[in-house]
C-alpha cells in the first residue's frame, strides 16, 4: 500500500479543485454540478460546501447521480440502485460532473447516457479527484483533476472519505 494523498493533501485538493470550477464559471451561471453516485457525492458536497464560502449558496445548483441501470456491467452482477436526486432541467446547462476516481470512462460514459434523461446540455466536463491516465478503454479526459496517477491494471485505487469511511485519504494498493 502506498498514500497518494493523506487528509490534509484531500482537503487542499477539494479547495483547489472549487476554486478552478469558480474561476472557469464565475458565479456559476447557467452551471450546474452533478455528483455521480455513490462515491462521486462525496467529492461534490465538499466542492459545494467549499463553493458555499465563495458566493451564495442558493446560486448554486447541485444535484446527485444514479447510474446504476446505464452501466454496461450491470448484467454481470447485481447492482442496488442510489438515489438521483436532480431538481432542475440540464437543458443549454454547462454540467459539471464530479466523481472520486476517473479510471476506464465506463463511469462517464454511463453518466452522459443518464443525463440525457434531465435534458441536453450544452457543455459537460469531468472533476475527479484521482485520474488514473493510462487505464482507459474510452477516450475521456477530466477537465479539473485532483491528481494524476499511472497505476497497473492489477492495482487498485481506495478513496477513504470521512463521511463513510471515519477518514480522508487515498491509497494505492
Amino acid at each position: 500500500m502506498k498514500a497518494i494523498l493523506t487528509q490534509q493533501q484531500v482537503e487542499l485538493t477539494v479547495k483547489r479543485l472549487a476554486r478552478q470550477i469558480w474561476e472557469n464559471h464565475l458565479h456559476l451561471e447557467n452551471t450546474v454540478l452533478i455528483g455521480l453516485q455513490p462515491r462521486g457525492i462525496y467529492l461534490s458536497d465538499r466542492i459545494v460546501d467549499e463553493l458555499k464560502t465563495l458566493m451564495p449558496a442558493e446560486k448554486i445548483p447541485y444535484g446527485k447521480l444514479d447510474i446504476t441501470f446505464y452501466r454496461d456491467d450491470i448484467r454481470k452482477e447485481l447492482h442496488i440502485a442510489n438515489k438521483t436526486d436532480i431538481l432542475f432541467s440540464i437543458e443549454n446547462k454547462n454540467v459539471i460532473l464530479v466523481d472520486d476516481v476517473l479510471w476506464t470512462g465506463r463511469t462517464i460514459r454511463a453518466s452522459l447516457d443518464a443525463l440525457l434523461d434531465f435534458g441536453r446540455p450544452a457543455k459537460v466536463e469531468l472533476c475527479v479527484l484521482i485520474d488514473r491516465r493510462f487505464s482507459r478503454e474510452l477516450p475521456i479526459q477530466s477537465d479539473y483533476t485532483g491528481r494524476s496517477i499511472d497505476t497497473f491494471a492489477s492495482q487498485k485505487v481506495k478513496v477513504y472519505w470521512k463521511e463513510k469511511d471515519e477518514k480522508d485519504e487515498v491509497i494505492l494498493m
